[in-house]
């Protein structure tokens, strides 16, 4: 399996820009794909620091351009094929499901930026019928957060940082989730508070027209 993944990284990295954008198109709709691409990116910034951004964007455009394909395959293959597709692990879309009516769309994102696999959430998001348009959308931050954040620290620390690139990724991951979550509670919360005085307004003025009902059968 490891000559497998050496021989696959060494195809994509002689198509250079276009095994980039195909190496992340293919790893965020194929799941189990063993090649992500940010082992490519990294390699590419190291040797060409000037153009990191530029490699950053190009990574961004695959990953999320294979979101999507990822999108319609489970749009129109749905839960059939991606129980085909996890086998056993039907329990991974249950999971994603139930964080989806938790959390919506931020579900996607975080999974776009963090060592989550983001190729189970693109294909449910086409099963759980997600605005596309949103799922571009937060695709875009995710991938795009994290291909750059890769792309800056290389251009700013150079190959020393290389090791700790995946400490600095979940770090970053970490707090995000956490602030996010954070934002998530005090939105919940005010929401719960505004319909808890909606529902004292409405059971007072029910009181008072049960009341004034009474008065009007007694007279």
């Amino acid at each position: 399996m490891h000559e497998i993944i050496i021989q696959i990284s060494n195809l994509f990295q002689s198509l250079g820009l276009q095994g980039l954008i195909i190496n992340a198109g293919i790893e965020s709709c194929l799941p189990g794909f063993p090649l992500p691409p940010d082992v490519m990116l990294i390699a590419m910034d190291i040797a060409n620091p000037q153009k990191a951004l530029f490699y950053a964007l190009i990574c961004t455009i695959g990953s999320v351009s294979g979101g999507v394909i990822g999108y319609l395959i489970g749009k129109y293959g749905g839960r059939p094929l991606f129980n085909r597709l996890f086998g056993k692990n039907i329990d991974k879309l249950n999971a994603v499901e139930n964080m989806y009516k938790e959390y919506g769309s931020l579900a996607v994102f975080l999974s776009a930026f963090s060592p989550i696999p983001y190729n189970i959430f693109t294909i449910a998001s086409g099963i759980l019928k997600m605005n596309i348009l949103k799922f571009i959308g937060v695709s875009l931050l995710g991938r795009g957060g994290r291909f750059f954040l890769v792309s800056i620290i290389l251009m700013l620390f150079g190959e020393t940082i290389k090791q700790y690139l995946n400490y600095v990724i979940a770090a970053v991951s970490i707090a995000l989730v956490a602030f996010f979550f954070i934002l998530y509670k005090k939105r919940h919360s005010i929401i719960n508070k505004d319909n808890s005085k909606d529902i004292s307004l409405i059971e007072k003025t029910a009181s008072k027209e049960t009341e004034k009902s009474e008065q009007e059968v007694c007279q």
